[in-house]
């Protein structure tokens, strides 16, 4: 067997020394050829050691290196959150050409990583077109097609993965997220079919979180609320959460800060570009990025990692989390300006081209505030508000990234009622600090005056009035999150005052909040 295919067919079944060998012998007899220099780098990653694989993946793309050798090396270039020469590799495997369907769709997938949801369409389509039937290539063109308002593609790609594979969660969860169910038009005797053969903890989870979304779709607020509390109850005892992991980070922020800037902080980067839009999630962060986003001036860079990757980075603590009390606390220590340019080197590669500002959309940003004041004192920052029971009820019923820690807190509901006490606590304190830097925002206000509350959205950022941000829903850009299908259509008071519905089963909650004296009225 050549060389190359004894080290290729080594990885294929898992046997890494086999494939280094090979790999090595390759190398060392072709020393002009990328191949062997490829495959030792694959090895090397497959084993979990990816920053020595990159170099051997280099050396390939220096001896000529081919599309998939391009892709590979822009994958775990994204898992070293080198963003930007990632992306570069991504599309230079497309200029390349030849690509097979893996290739292809790797390309995508690395697209649809930094954002560029239009850029990975092409790639996704020539995966699926070079092997239809693999359905996680499938999948991700799917996917890729709900986030751009594709919608009738996304639902056909979905529907062929259904029909080949009637268990898949992921698809069936998609599907019901795509658009409104209603009485005529709904899945529910398929969900419910799936419900009952699924095998797995994670299926039978997002297939619940389907069920409960479909009834609340038809006004069954009975039903949508038992199969959420099912679901719910068992996804906290699988993770283990416990709501003292996330008071530790609030307690810690509020530390830091307790006497204003920690001791030694200076000025930070002086750059006027982002704007961030922070709140609890669900609460209208999306509708405020498309509003902004509409301006000619403005564009969406996403649902960045920017901020807290920079502030891990300055603060160099060694934990493998993002965010937790040892980081903020060591952050104390950071250079504002080294973080305003950490921030801004990762946030650049996402932004979109020709436009003079960009718009950072993490609501967990509002963890960062006062960094993000210290480290880029002329950034704008807006917060969203809503009713806390309706905020309570849309994170409860809102199926974020399962193994995130960020919403760990969101599966239950005296969880969240405590989060949001500690998000209106940490609020009130940067409005201490800052005051009159962070924009508290009503969703409610919002909704009842459109013209008037973008205004004053525009004039906080520094913008001039256009009259493109009332016709968001106009807005081409894709969006990747739960809201895609709200805020494709005209401003509405549909979610407004939702909790009512399940006013019984927010009691707790409710009496709790008020017990902390959290207006609910």
């Amino acid at each position: 067997m050549m060389l190359e295919a004894r080290a290729r067919a080594a990885l294929e079944r898992g046997d890494l020394p086999a494939a280094a060998q090979a790999a090595q012998q390759l190398a060392m007899t072709q020393p002009q050829s990328p191949a062997g220099f490829f495959l030792l780098g694959m090895a090397a990653a497959e084993a979990g050691h990816v920053p020595r694989a990159i170099p051997m993946l280099e050396q390939a793309i220096a001896r000529g290196g081919t599309a998939e050798h391009f892709a590979q090396y822009a994958r775990l270039l994204i898992l070293l959150h080198r963003d930007g020469e990632a992306g570069e590799a991504a599309r230079q495997a497309l200029v390349k050409g030849g690509a097979d369907p893996l290739t292809l769709d790797t390309i995508g997938c690395v697209l649809a990583r930094l954002g560029d949801h239009e850029g990975s369409i092409l790639p996704f389509e020539g995966a699926v077109a070079g092997e239809p039937d693999n359905l996680g290539f499938r999948y991700n063109l799917a996917a890729a097609c709900g986030f751009t308002a594709r919608i009738d593609a996304a639902r056909s790609h979905y529907e062929v993965i259904l029909r080949a594979n009637p268990g898949d969660s992921r698809v069936h969860y998609a599907l019901t997220i795509l658009s409104r169910q209603t009485m005529e038009a709904n899945n529910i005797p398929r969900l419910e079919a799936a419900l009952g053969n699924a095998k797995r903890p994670e299926d039978s989870l997002r297939i619940r979180y389907a069920l409960a979304k479909s009834h609340e779709d038809m006004g069954n607020a009975a039903d949508a609320f038992a199969y959420l509390s099912t679901a719910n109850v068992a996804q906290k005892q699988a993770l283990g959460y416990d709501f003292a992991s996330d008071a530790a980070i609030f307690d810690a922020i509020e530390a830091l800060f307790a006497d204003g800037l920690p001791r030694g902080w200076r000025q930070g980067l002086d750059d006027p570009s982002p704007i961030f839009i922070t709140g609890m999630p669900r609460t209208g962060t999306t509708l405020v990025d498309r509003i902004l986003s509409s301006h000619p001036q403005v564009g969406s860079a996403g649902e960045l990692q920017a901020m807290p990757v920079a502030v891990k980075q300055l603060a160099a603590t060694p934990s493998r989390l993002v965010i937790d009390p040892p980081t903020i606390t060591a952050s104390a220590s950071a250079d504002p300006a080294a973080m305003g340019q950490a921030y801004m080197a990762r946030a650049s590669h996402h932004r979109p081209q020709g436009k003079a500002r960009f718009i950072d959309k993490l609501p967990a940003n509002f963890l960062y505030i006062g960094h993000i004041l210290s480290a880029l004192p002329q950034a704008r920052i807006i917060c969203l508000r809503r009713h806390p029971l309706d905020t309570i009820w849309s994170n409860y019923k809102n199926l974020f990234a399962t193994q995130s820690s960020y919403y760990a807190y969101s599966y239950d509901l005296m969880d969240t009622a405590r989060y949001y006490a500690r998000f209106d606590r940490l609020m009130a304190l940067w409005d201490r600090l800052y005051p009159g830097r962070v924009l508290q925002t009503s969703y409610e206000q919002l909704v009842a005056d459109q013209e008037g509350q973008t205004r004053r959205l525009l004039d906080h950022c520094g913008l001039e009035w256009d009259a493109a941000c009332l016709s968001f829903h106009e807005n081409k850009a894709a969006v990747a999150t739960p809201s895609a299908a709200q805020v494709r259509r005209p401003l509405n008071a549909d979610a407004v005052a939702r909790w009512k519905r399940y006013e019984d089963a927010l009691a707790p909650a409710r009496d709790w909040l008020l017990g902390q004296g959290i207006a609910v009225d």
